[in-house]
């Protein structure tokens, strides 16, 4: 699969890092579908079956623990690889992060988007 053709969906409600990651990957090549709660998030992992998907877990109306439930329960969707990328930095919540199929657990403040875009490059290659 060339990176071109690599589809990433972001699931990020804060408007700015939303802006800034869409940016960062868009320049790297990568096509970038976002949304901002994480009802709009799973109707569109559905629609457009990313190929990685970053996940906030602090969103509206779905928090990103139940979008990683349904994203793995649902077929067309439970091999998609999901980083949850999120603030939310205690051992508990990486834990149940990948008991519930996440790939990765990074914490926005201890990654600068080159990394996370490493992180995507290392997993859809």
């Amino acid at each position: 699969m060339s990176k071109a053709a690599t589809k990433v969906l972001l699931v990020e409600d804060d408007s700015f890092i939303s802006q800034m990651y869409q940016t960062k990957l868009s320049m790297q090549g990568f096509v970038v579908v976002a949304a901002m709660d994480g009802e709009e998030g799973l109707q569109l992992a559905k629609k457009e079956l990313p190929d990685i998907i970053l996940l906030d877990i602090m969103l509206p109306k779905l928090d990103g623990w139940q979008v990683l439930e349904a994203l793995k329960i649902e077929e067309s969707t439970k091999d998609i690889p999901v980083i949850l990328l999120t603030n939310l930095g205690a051992q508990e919540d990486i834990e149940r992060g990948l008991e519930l199929g996440a790939v990765d657990y990074m914490i926005k403040a201890h990654f600068i988007p080159s990394e996370v875009i490493e992180k995507i490059n290392t997993l859809v290659q």
